[in-house]
């Protein structure tokens, strides 16, 4: 058969194909001991439900399979395979498994919630250096050590299979089809032959005997992913190692032989190639102008982590949920959670008028600022106007965008402050609908006289707040009109998702609603990050 023809072929062709018209889903109120808030996803043989963990109230990917294929043992096989496989792994760069069991619709696995893209979304979106491609194969590759030493060849090792989170750490997932080598047929067995796995990725001998795979199989797949993240672009099988650096060639032409006994035998030697060539001084004399240039990019994106905390505080007697998009260019947005000397707690979220570069800088300064002035008081209103008088005189002076938020519990009370544009919404255990707080001031840096004014509010146990910044989409003078158009239907989205999950925990509620906004609003919120941050005052 040729080539071309077996990369169309079914990668489950032993399954009988389904009717395309997409099933309606429903949303069941739990999952064994996971409380369910909405659908993420349906695949062909799954669907994936957000859950919260019990213990923890930290959200969860919860896989369910799908009831056709209840009585297919294969599959059910597999499935159940799966979630050992997870359970055995426990690697930084492996998907972690909460749970499993059966419920009511079947069977089910609980796994780790990760927000993040493919990284075949980002390799075909994101301009890659060659240094930064070079970590991600070592990471990669690291878990693919962690699986072979326990015995498991994944068998399906493929950008699709890898998420890449907005840290840029990376997640192998899909261990639908993985094999422990020591299963019976793992050497070879008689029988039908199938093609598992993705062909494009697949070794010559998986190719000729699925089902007898060893781990340079998996080693193979990985020089292929390798191949595409230096290239910057998908292969679709079309392999020329020509257009590598000439350091890296010879790795991946060992990585990449037809026979296996050519090929790395082990992943750690791969591993250890790899890393002399990234710290070698052959990489920066094999790297193009343009590719220098991405990695001061980079650079500059990981530095801007630092203005955007991942993970919420964990503050006493405060429950914390934090969501928040990173765009792939470098952007003048931030947002910071700090305590107080009074035992408060302040939540701050920013944004600089000026883009790319020069806003972060501009940022990073204000952030400073900000920093140091929440040491020598906890009003915001002196606060923003110590700092608007700042901004006006200093040099580098930029109009800030700023909400300031906070939250007293000793005295029962929040207050807040927003300059420029933002969006506070409060509500008690027993509402419906949230109430929003409004408060209205000029953007710093603009009048040195400008009179600020803040709220204070009542804030006692059980109640919760929702700090955004999507009120900036619609600020952007620079759009057009289909962006604009879409701000405001993100914006009214997130007022209708808030209104829906008020019961949920804070995590679990920013989850459901951001999922919403980059399911049905990705356009508005692709080039801009946004947070989303949701405080519930627990005693």
């Amino acid at each position: 058969m040729a080539d071309k023809d077996f990369n169309k072929q079914s990668t489950l062709p032993a399954l009988t194909p389904q009717s395309k018209v997409p099933e309606a889903v429903e949303i069941p109120a739990t999952i064994g001991p996971y409380k369910i808030a909405s659908l993420l996803e349906k695949g062909g043989m799954s669907v994936l439900f957000l859950g919260m963990r019990p213990e923890t109230r930290e959200p969860t990917t919860i896989k369910v399979l799908s009831k056709k294929y209840l009585s297919n043992p294969e599959v059910v096989d597999r499935f159940l395979k799966e979630a050992g496989i997870i359970a055995m792994a426990d690697h930084p760069n492996i998907v972690k498994l909460y749970g499993q069991g059966e419920w009511e619709g079947g069977l089910y696995i609980a796994m780790e919630f990760i927000q993040g893209i493919s990284l075949r979304q980002y390799i075909m979106q994101t301009p890659l250096s060659l240094r930064r491609s070079l970590e991600i194969i070592i990471d990669i590759a690291y878990a693919l050590c962690h699986l072979h030493m326990h015995g498991v060849i994944h068998r399906d090792l493929k950008p699709d299979n890898i998420l890449v989170l907005e840290s840029g750490a990376i997640k192998v997932i899909d261990f639908g089809i993985a094999q422990l080598l020591t299963e019976e047929g793992a050497k070879g067995s008689p029988g039908r032959q199938m093609v598992i796995g993705t062909p494009v990725y697949m070794s010559p001998e998986q190719r000729e005997n699925p089902e007898a795979v060893s781990y340079p199989s998996d080693i193979y797949s990985l020089g292929i992913i390798a191949y595409e993240l230096v290239l910057g672009k998908i292969s679709h099988g079309q392999i020329h190692l020509g257009l590598m650096p000439k350091g890296l060639k010879k790795i991946l032409t060992k990585a990449l032989q037809p026979e296996i006994e050519d090929r790395y035998q082990d992943v750690v030697d791969f591993i250890a190639d790899i890393s002399t060539y990234l710290n070698s001084a052959n990489i920066k004399k094999e790297q193009n102008i343009g590719d220098q240039i991405t990695e001061i990019s980079e650079n500059l994106k990981r530095a801007q982590l630092i203005l955007a905390p991942e993970k919420p505080p964990q503050w006493e007697g405060v429950d914390v949920g934090l969501a928040s998009s990173k765009i792939m260019t470098v952007s003048g947005t931030y947002h910071d959670f700090f305590e107080l000397s009074d035992g408060s707690y302040g939540v701050i979220a920013g944004e600089s008028s000026t883009k790319e570069a020069e806003g972060f800088v501009y940022t990073a300064a204000s952030r400073g600022m900000i920093r140091a002035l929440c040491r020598l008081t906890n009003k915001p209103k002196e606060l923003v106007t110590i700092l608007n008088d700042l901004i006006i005189k200093d040099p580098m002076r930029h109009i800030l965008i700023l909400s300031y938020l906070i939250v007293q519990p000793k005295e029962n009370q929040f207050k807040y402050i927003c300059c420029g544009s933002g969006n506070l919404w409060y509500y008690p255990p027993k509402a419906t609908v949230p109430e929003k707080i409004d408060n209205k001031n000029l953007a710093l840096g603009i009048d040195p006289f400008v009179d600020f004014t803040d709220i204070t509010h009542p804030w006692n146990p059980g109640d919760t707040l929702v700090l955004n910044t999507f009120a900036g989409l619609l600020s952007n003078p620079e759009q057009t009109n289909e962006t604009a158009a879409a701000a405001v239907a993100a914006v009214d989205l997130f007022q209708e998702a808030l209104n829906e999950s008020v019961n949920l925990t804070p995590q679990l509620q920013v989850d459901t609603i951001f999922k919403r906004l980059k399911t049905y609003s990705s356009k508005a919120i692709s080039d801009r990050s946004v947070c989303i941050i949701s405080l519930r005052r627990n005693s």
